[in-house]
């Protein structure tokens, strides 16, 4: 019974990583219709900026800590704010050159990190209590997967209360649902979309510095290979469905971590499954809005 507990928090923890990243994913492409192949930069860079100021104010401090998660956050709501700026927003509605110059920005991103941090990983240090373990009917579960799990649940409350109740959210679905109405009416949905990039770059970053610790290790290829597994929530979940990519962010994590511990690590390639599953069954996701 230990054993399940443990995979289940532990496979919670790892969800709770997934949405932090997937959320950016969902919210830029079913408010912009924009495919983000360069979203795991936003991540690396601020997992390392989050190492860095940790270690400068002292990793094992709970200030160091703090201001590494908001580093983190602040480093990649920048950079996705500069890449929106700069690249993206010339390209809305030309979906190839989205693509190509999202995947360029992604490995020219990795060869900047590679050149500045070197190809090695890094290991994060953190306070006392995060590299700890709490007792839960036997299973002795790392206290660092409660801190990921708080974070996601916080992250998903201020963007559904963001979208629902602030002017700026409602221009978001506004503009989504008649950008040519909106902007009519002399609101410039521009700011308002750069201002999703942001948010979704913000999470990534965070989910950057958590995932730095739930792993033990940053390195320049920790944001593509999370990238895979938020581009395959997004898909399961329903693409432009926060609630869709909470849930299939825990579900995917879950089966992963079960199926790696029952069924002689084969997680990746039970996730692979239920990604097909779904795609033949429920093409637009289990929370998506069908076509």
């Amino acid at each position: 019974m230990s054993t399940v507990i443990l995979l289940a928090i532990t496979g919670v923890g790892l969800g709770a990583i997934y949405f932090l990243v997937a959320c950016g994913l969902s919210l830029i492409y079913g408010l912009m219709g924009v495919l983000n192949f360069a979203h795991g930069v936003f991540l690396a860079f601020g997992a390392f900026l989050g190492f860095e100021i940790a270690n400068k104010l002292g990793a094992t401090t709970w200030t160091g800590f703090a201001v590494s998660l908001l580093v983190g956050a602040l480093a990649g709501a920048v950079f996705a704010a500069l890449t929106e700026r700069i690249l993206v927003q010339r390209l809305y509605n030309r979906h190839i050159e989205q693509v190509l110059v999202t995947v360029g920005l992604a490995l020219a991103a990795v060869a900047l990190f590679d050149g500045i941090w070197g190809t090695d990983p890094r290991f994060p240090s953190a306070p006392a209590w995060l590299d700890e373990t709490t007792n839960i009917a036997g299973a002795h579960v790392p206290n660092d997967r409660f801190v990921a799990i708080l974070a996601a649940v916080a992250v998903l409350v201020a963007i559904v209360l963001f979208l629902q109740k602030t002017r700026y959210g409602m221009i978001i679905r506004a503009g989504v649902e008649n950008r040519s109405m909106v902007t009519a009416l002399g609101i410039d949905v521009r700011n308002a979309f750069t201002l999703v990039f942001t948010i979704g770059g913000a999470a990534a970053g965070l989910g950057g510095v958590l995932a730095s610790h739930y792993f033990g290790y940053v390195s320049p290829l920790l944001g593509q290979t999370l990238l895979i597994f938020a581009f395959i929530v997004t898909v399961i979940g329903g693409l432009g469905s926060l609630l869709g990519a909470a849930v299939a962010s825990v579900l995917v994590a879950l089966l992963q971590q079960f199926a790696n511990f029952y069924l002689a690590g084969t997680g990746d390639f039970a996730v692979v499954v239920l990604l097909a599953v779904v795609l033949l069954t429920r093409p637009s996701g289990l929370m998506g809005r069908k076509a």
